[in-house]
């Protein structure tokens, strides 16, 4: 096999990526990790490989360097069965299942490290789906999931057609769509924030696009000092994320 075929497989990087897929119940196909590599970590990931059974190969790090060559994969790699991207068909059957669902939708983020880094805090804050448009968007790339450090395999990841009537189906179902805009003179942390709630993040350039923003119940900002206008996406999707968080903990 060579490296292009394996490139072309489904491939993480990363120490706590890898070891969060081999600890998480991801099916792991193989390790593979640099020659001379003996540290804490390094040690901790092959007890994991070891405790579910995957094989462990030993190569040169210009090997994985080739087999990676846009993540920083720290003399480690697994190659893995597909991350949880879920067919937009499939998502109210997911919804359904769970007991208090709640989305992040992210409209036209195009910066893989943004979308990796908005799934990892998903992930921690446990939302049920993260839906996101099909086209002009970034994807699940391998620089994406190792941001998310594990979240990619943790939190299912939606592509939708069209991200508008996407809400629109959620909302038929009785989801909460609140939109995060920088002008919204309501606050995030005063507005109301019903259940089941879909939170709505826009893209680096511009937020949310006039459309999606239209097709949210409500806007809300983040406060902040006069002299800065925004914040990067997934900062901001973080703060809303744990502000729910936040208010169900309160609540239970």
């Amino acid at each position: 096999m060579t490296d292009r075929d394996e490139q072309e497989q489904d491939w993480i990087g990363g120490m706590h990526a890898v070891t969060m897929a081999l600890t998480q119940g991801r099916r792991v196909r193989r390790v593979r990790v640099a020659r001379g590599t003996a540290d804490g970590r390094t040690r901790a990931l092959l007890d994991a490989a070891a405790a579910a059974g995957v094989t462990v190969e030993h190569c040169d790090r210009a090997a994985l360097d080739r087999l990676l060559p846009d993540v920083r994969h720290q003399g480690c790699a697994a190659e893995i069965e597909g991350t949880r991207i879920i067919r937009e068909s499939a998502l109210p059957a997911l919804l359904s299942a769970v007991s208090q669902p709640w989305v992040l939708a992210l409209d036209q983020v195009q910066d893989p490290h943004n979308l990796g880094a908005c799934l990892r805090s998903a992930a921690a804050a446990g939302v049920s789906a993260v839906i996101a448009p099909r086209k002009r968007a970034a994807g699940l790339t391998r620089a994406a999931r190792k941001v998310a450090a594990g979240g990619a395999e943790l939190v299912p990841f939606v592509p939708v057609s069209n991200l508008v009537r996407a809400i629109d189906r959620l909302k038929s179902d009785g989801f909460w769509a609140i939109g995060l805009a920088g002008e919204a003179g309501e606050s995030l942390y005063s507005a109301a924030l019903p259940e089941p709630i879909v939170w709505v993040a826009g893209g680096e350039a511009g937020g949310l696009r006039s459309l999606t923003a239209e097709h949210c119940d409500r806007l809300v900002s983040i406060p902040m000092a006069p002299a800065m206008e925004s914040l990067n996406v997934s900062v901001a999707t973080s703060l809303a994320l744990f502000e729910t968080v936040r208010r169900r903990s309160a609540i239970a």
